[in-house]
């Protein structure tokens, strides 16, 4: 574990975003009271779409882009399937070699769409747009602020993708840059008022000093409509996120976790007293959540060019609307956890995406994917 968690904390490089757009802006509405203005649609909602950052050059190099589009043209082609693509790409030269990149493996392109923007990085999840809607049902993005998990890599471009989206698409946005530093791969939501998360990243200063848990809790339940916590500790400082929720425990739907075993937690490093927390946490009405567990690899993930990075998760998986991407990495238990998964989604298919070499990048198919709900 050592091994994946030294890869881990040096990876997760990403995107920034700091100005306010004009037009389309709601403002800060920092708010005072814990009044519900917005609710988060699951992200097994229907989609309109999914937008994902393509690896580029520009950052880490052309090793480092050309090891990872195998992933991102097999995330594409699963996705089109069902829903639109919406990807974002550095400048003209890069929409034209990605077009090359889909074409040649024959992905239909009918429903793919580019956005051409500056990227630091491929972290959609934690630097993108969050949709949500208000009252009244209406679409709009929230821009919360991204600051490279603490200030850890480049964020600038990335951090204005958002406002960018919202802009480019005419969507209204709501400007939280001010209000609070919020990576989408920090939270969970089960779809019905619970969201669960790791105090060591939301409330770590070096995303928003001082900030209480209550503070932080007035704050969701206004933008996002949430109305309970579970709250785990976390444990700064293991990785670059300081222990994002999404790579060990996820809501399947409003009943049910998927997490992994206590031993496996353990492994991940998941603190003890927070492994009780979670195997005794509660929804919305005080019942018991149905725990279902998927192993960690039965080997340590080795990359296809042949570095060894520990042991993989499967909970860091992205719901479409008629496929579950799930993270799959040459192992034996490729097979076990995509079966699992399966059986929780029976209403859509279950595609493994090879992610040896993005895992040596520091995440999984869930970090680099963003919903666009209808």
């Amino acid at each position: 574990m050592a091994l994946t968690l030294m890869i881990l904390s040096t990876l997760f490089f990403s995107c920034a975003k700091e100005g306010a757009d004009n037009g389309t802006d709601i403002g800060p509405g920092t708010p005072a009271d814990s009044t519900i203005s917005y609710i988060m649609p699951e992200e097994s909602a229907p989609h309109e779409g999914t937008w994902l950052q393509w690896p580029h050059e520009y950052q880490y190099g052309k090793t480092y882009r050309n090891r990872l589009d195998e992933t991102w043209v097999a995330m594409t082609k699963a996705l089109v399937q069902g829903e639109k693509v919406h990807l974002v790409v550095y400048d003209q030269s890069e929409k034209e070699r990605v077009t090359g990149l889909l074409t040649n493996n024959h992905v239909p392109l009918a429903n793919v769409d580019f956005m051409i923007r500056k990227t630091d990085d491929v972290w959609v999840r934690d630097n993108g747009p969050v949709y949500v809607k208000d009252k009244n049902g209406k679409l709009l993005i929230q821009d919360w602020g991204f600051n490279g998990w603490g200030k850890k890599a480049d964020y600038k471009n990335c951090n204005q993708v958002p406002s960018e989206i919202a802009l480019d698409r005419n969507t209204p946005r709501i400007d939280l840059n001010n209000v609070m530093i919020n990576e989408g791969g920090s939270v969970e939501i089960d779809g019905n008022g619970v969201l669960m998360a790791c105090k060591s990243s939301i409330l770590n200063d070096n995303r928003n000093p001082g900030m209480t848990q209550q503070r932080a809790e007035a704050i969701f339940t206004k933008y996002l409509g949430v109305t309970k916590f579970i709250w785990l500790e976390g444990k700064a400082g293991l990785d670059i996120t300081d222990m994002h929720i999404d790579g060990f425990a996820r809501f399947a739907n409003n009943s049910t976790i998927v997490t992994m075993s206590e031993d496996d937690l353990a492994y991940w490093q998941v603190p003890d007293k927070d492994i009780t927390i979670l195997y005794n946490a509660t929804n919305k009405t005080a019942s018991a959540y149905k725990f279902v567990e998927v192993p960690l690899t039965k080997n340590e993930v080795v990359t296809k060019y042949g570095k060894d990075v520990g042991k993989g998760s499967y909970v860091n998986y992205y719901i479409g609307n008629n496929v579950v991407l799930v993270p799959n990495y040459n192992d034996p238990n490729d097979a076990v956890a995509n079966n699992i998964i399966q059986k929780l989604y029976p209403g859509r298919k279950v595609i493994g995406i090879d992610c040896r070499n993005l895992f040596a990048n520091g995440g999984m198919v869930h970090c680099v994917t963003q919903q666009q709900p209808k």
